[in-house]
C-alpha cells in the first residue's frame, strides 16, 4: 500500500467519523426534545431526562474526539526500531 492509498483511507475514515458525529447530535436533539416534552406532560417536577442527556453527552464526547481530535499519528520508524530493541533485551 502507498502512502497515497493509506492518506486517502485515513481521510475517508476521518469523514466517516465526522459525518457519525453528526448524526448522533441530531439523534441526540431530536430525542432530547422528546424527553423534555414527555417530562413537561407528565407534571414537571424533578427533571428525569437530565440522566440520559448526560449518557448522550458522554457519547458525543467521545464520538466528536474521534472525528475532530488529533489525527492518528503513525509511530515513526525510529520508534518501531527503538521498541523491537526492547524486546530483544
Amino acid at each position: 500500500m502507498s502512502d497515497d492509498d493509506a492518506l486517502h483511507r485515513a481521510a475517508e475514515n476521518r469523514l466517516k467519523a465526522q459525518s457519525a458525529f453528526w448524526r448522533l447530535l441530531g439523534v441526540f436533539v431530536i430525542v432530547g426534545i422528546i424527553l423534555a416534552v414527555i417530562w413537561l406532560f407528565s407534571g414537571t417536577g424533578y427533571f428525569w431526562p437530565i440522566w440520559a442527556y448526560f449518557g448522550f453527552a458522554i457519547a458525543l464526547m467521545f464520538s466528536g474526539w474521534n472525528a475532530f481530535g488529533p489525527r492518528d499519528r503513525q509511530p515513526s520508524e525510529q520508534r518501531i526500531q527503538d521498541e523491537m530493541r526492547k524486546f530483544e533485551s
